[in-house]
């Protein structure tokens, strides 16, 4: 079984997978909305639609409170900030490393022309 370091992360990563929640996450970053708000560009039934909300509030991309009927959610962007470092240093690795078979192959080149 893999050993994950970041398995909170996972959970980000799979909401963010599904362009409903990515397109509610989207929306939030302009500020707190309704549940009803959120779902009106979907064409999908409310229950269904509460599970990619579900899904948002699980990963810690999105807090929600209820006051009388009315559910506002709220974007969390401190799980992206952590999502983006992630990514940024896979992004280091790989180009340190594509950056070391660069120079093994200039090398590997210049000692064939010799």
């Amino acid at each position: 079984m893999p050993n994950y370091q970041h398995p909170p992360l996972d959970t980000v990563f799979q909401a963010l997978a599904d362009p409903t929640r990515r397109a509610v996450l989207t929306r939030l970053t302009q500020g707190p909305a309704t549940v009803s708000d959120l779902a009106k560009p979907f064409d999908m039934a409310l229950p269904s639609f509460l599970q990619h909300i579900k899904v948002l509030e699980e990963s810690g991309l999105v807090t929600s409170k209820k006051q009388g009927r009315v559910r506002t959610c709220e974007a969390q962007l401190t799980r992206l900030s952590e999502a983006e470092e992630w990514i940024a240093h896979q992004r280091a690795v790989w180009e340190g490393r594509l950056d070391r078979l660069d120079a093994y192959l200039r090398a590997l080149q210049s000692t064939e022309k010799e």
